[in-house]
């Protein structure tokens, strides 16, 4: 790209396109689709794939946790195609937010795990594999779902730093500080040592 500095209308436009392609909730639609019911009424309530395994089907999980990712990484490489660094940094974000905040279920989305890992795979497939690592060893060892995401993106700025992608330390932090915000229900558990565990149907 010539330009290193995207204008002003770009970056809306890029901010809305990440925001809709984020927003699409593949949980909820499968679900129903699958006939496996309403989400809301599941286990946590919430839209993700985690939640989604509660149902009882692997399918649907995998399917979802996928789709969830891969709506993020396709916001972060059609913005690369054709804009700045600026506009692919802010099309992640908004990606990042519209699953999290979807207009189409009055703002309550999912926790952005999937979410989080489809931006950084797309965005720098180094970094991506480091957090999918990450939240695979403490998954394993802590069998907690939410402890994972929050110890994988606690570390993803460290990623960013020691794998040469210090230009996006600051994406690094903003997606890090919403996971926490949207997993602060799952902190209060963890110390309360009431978290359910993965593969828990309630």
């Amino acid at each position: 790209m010539p330009d290193l500095i995207s204008s002003a209308p770009i970056l809306l436009i890029w901010a809305a396109i990440g925001y809709l392609l984020g927003s699409i909730p593949f949980g909820m639609v499968l679900a129903r689709v699958m006939g496996l019911g309403n989400l809301r009424e599941i286990g946590s309530g919430n839209i993700g794939a985690t939640n989604v395994l509660r149902t009882g089907s692997k399918k649907a999980a995998a399917l979802t946790l996928l789709l969830d990712g891969g709506k993020a990484s396709v916001a972060v490489l059609l913005a690369r195609a054709f804009t700045p660094e600026d506009a692919v940094q802010l099309a992640a974000l908004a990606a990042f937010i519209g699953h999290c905040f979807p207009v189409w279920l009055r703002f309550r989305g999912g926790k952005g795990v999937a979410t989080f890992l489809g931006v950084w795979l797309a965005y720098a497939w180094p970094i991506g594999l480091a957090c999918c690592a990450t939240w695979l060893v403490f998954a394993y060892l802590k069998r907690m779902s939410s402890m994972a995401a929050l110890m994988m993106a606690s570390l993803s700025s460290f990623w960013v730093m020691a794998l040469g992608y210090p230009q996006s330390i600051l994406l690094a932090m903003a997606l890090t500080l919403l996971i926490f915000w949207r997993h602060r229900e799952n902190i209060s558990r963890i110390r309360a040592g009431t978290e359910s565990k993965i593969g828990d149907k309630s």
